[in-house]
């Protein structure tokens, strides 16, 4: 799948796969001209405000419970680092580079709309940070999601400052050092300029813009491994009928027939046993009705997809400058919208992996896999074939049900009671990321399993689409039947290829 190499800001709002571009490709971000006249235009507003005797929050007040604080004229610059620097409480693992740089870019494209009130030598910054590669080290705890990811951007606003650590190709390094090398003068923050660096969603959205990103690759490979399972498995494609779909007009569930019919409808194995004299009525839930679980899944990824893009055109911080010129506080930063897709998704993602194992469990029981040997080992007793890996399939999703536990609704007060409700959106995000990965482990089992399973049905062939996975496998050293073997490379061989797309392609593309 091919990537912008370079991404206009300010112009319009970003569409998920220019972020995606940024965040995870390292496209280069250039500001749009006319988006530095806005940014510009209220900028004057929010210095003329600065003059007035009348406090204004966050121009001219403290911050939270210290809204009611005069800040003198002469402090307001102390104010600010101390802003940032206070912020900056993160604690834990590292957060990955592609989270922190889609954090990166969506904030820039706040500050791009010209509602945030900060100068045009911020806006310059954030995007000279990107171009150079230099990632602020963010941690992974100290965001509750409400005012924002207020930890996770102070972090990127204080290497914007010069100050703290980051990354740069890898290698650690202090801020000052990753600037002076690129050029870049340290930010001296003013008026107002602090708040809008940290009131925004941007974390949780972008975890979510890059989950998305995984699961429409992941959505179609798990439609390839179910069509593995059903078709070594001696299941049947008749129910996946697309008569049988319209009589229950869900779009995910008709999406993923059709997807499962193109793989098993020229199957020469799945033909064998068409016919009356099979004898079965109907196949197991986890076979026959993987495209209305993987169907669900696939509508809810829709769901958030339209959530994301409308988080996508929001200016979000706090205090705002309207477009008729007034600066007004307001709640856009609890990140509610985003926090209950991320926990939606987190469901969908965990019964996508059950359904997984289940249908692998099936592959490797000679009661219940027509024909096949016990868990597809070569001498059983001696082999132990793919037990284990099926062991592991079985631990991860057992994880993924307890990260489908909501985060969005396990609010906990803080700031002295200002801020009493949060939407725990980040934590959220994080988990989903975990999930995909799981996720992506549990299909690469069954993938393994299909294949194997493939193998041990010969002479009888398999579709063009499937045949074309279990010869990925192959060209890439994942053995079929034999003698047991060291498993786990293996897993995480075929785990690669899942969440790169190789395997979607050899199913799609490949048998063609």
């Amino acid at each position: 799948m091919s990537h912008p190499a370079s991404v206009v800001v300010g112009a319009a709002a970003l569409t998920a796969a220019e972020v995606v571009a940024v965040a995870r490709h390292g496209a280069r971000v250039d500001i749009d001209p006319a988006a530095l006249q806005a940014v510009a235009a209220s900028r004057a507003l929010i210095e003329r405000l600065a003059d007035d005797p009348v406090p204004h929050y966050g121009v001219s007040t403290g911050f939270g419970a210290l809204a009611t604080t005069f800040i003198a004229p002469d402090r307001r610059r102390q104010l600010q680092q101390s802003l940032i620097r206070s912020h900056a409480a993160g604690t834990g693992a590292e957060v990955e580079a592609e989270v922190v740089r889609a954090l990166q870019v969506l904030r820039l494209q706040t500050l791009a709309t010209g509602r945030t009130g900060v100068r045009p030598e911020v806006v310059a910054t954030y995007a000279d940070l990107l171009n150079a590669g230099i990632v602020p080290i963010v941690r992974e705890y100290g965001s509750l999601g409400c005012s924002g990811d207020l930890a996770p951007l102070a972090h990127v606003a204080l290497a914007a400052m010069g100050e703290g650590e980051v990354r740069v190709h890898g290698e650690a390094m202090d801020a000052a050092d990753a600037l002076a090398a690129a050029s870049i003068a340290p930010l001296v923050l003013a008026e107002k300029e602090g708040l809008a660096l940290i009131n925004g969603t941007d974390g949780m959205l972008g975890m979510l813009l890059l989950a998305l990103a995984d699961l429409e690759v992941l959505l179609d490979s798990a439609d390839a491994a179910a069509a593995l399972s059903i078709e070594s498995q001696l299941g049947t494609d008749a129910v996946f009928a697309a008569d049988l779909m319209a009589l229950r007009p869900q779009v995910g569930q008709a999406r993923s027939a059709k997807n499962l019919r193109a793989l098993l409808n020229p199957s020469p194995m799945v033909a064998s046993h068409a016919g009356p004299e099979d004898g079965r009525v109907q196949d197991a839930y986890s076979l026959r009705c993987s495209p209305q679980v993987h169907g669900a899944a696939r509508d809810t990824a829709d769901h958030a997809r339209t959530v994301a893009e409308r988080e996508l055109q929001a200016a979000v911080d706090n205090p705002v400058v309207t477009v008729d010129g007034r600066v007004e506080s307001n709640g856009n930063f609890h990140g509610a919208p985003v926090g209950y897709v991320l926990d939606f998704l987190a469901i969908a993602v965990a019964d996508l992996a059950s359904i997984s194992e289940r249908r692998t469990d099936r592959a490797l029981d000679p009661a219940r896999s027509h024909g096949l040997p016990p868990f597809l080992a070569d001498e059983a007793g001696v082999d132990s074939g793919l037990m284990i890996a099926q062991y592991a399939a079985a631990g991860i999703v057992s994880e993924l049900k307890r990260l489908a536990v909501p985060a969005s609704v396990d609010s906990i007060p803080s700031s002295a009671m200002q801020e009493d409700h949060v939407s725990m959106g980040w934590a959220a995000a994080r988990k989903l990321r975990r999930a995909v990965d799981g996720l992506a482990r549990v299909l690469a089992v069954e993938v393994i399993t299909g294949t194997r399973a493939l193998d041990l049905r010969a002479p009888l062939q398999p579709g063009p689409g499937t045949g074309a996975v279990r010869d990925l496998l192959r060209a890439h050293g994942v053995a079929g039947p034999g003698h047991d073997r060291f498993v786990s490379p293996d897993i995480e061989t075929v785990t690669e290829l899942v969440i790169s797309g190789a395997v979607r392609a050899a199913a799609f593309e490949g048998g063609k």
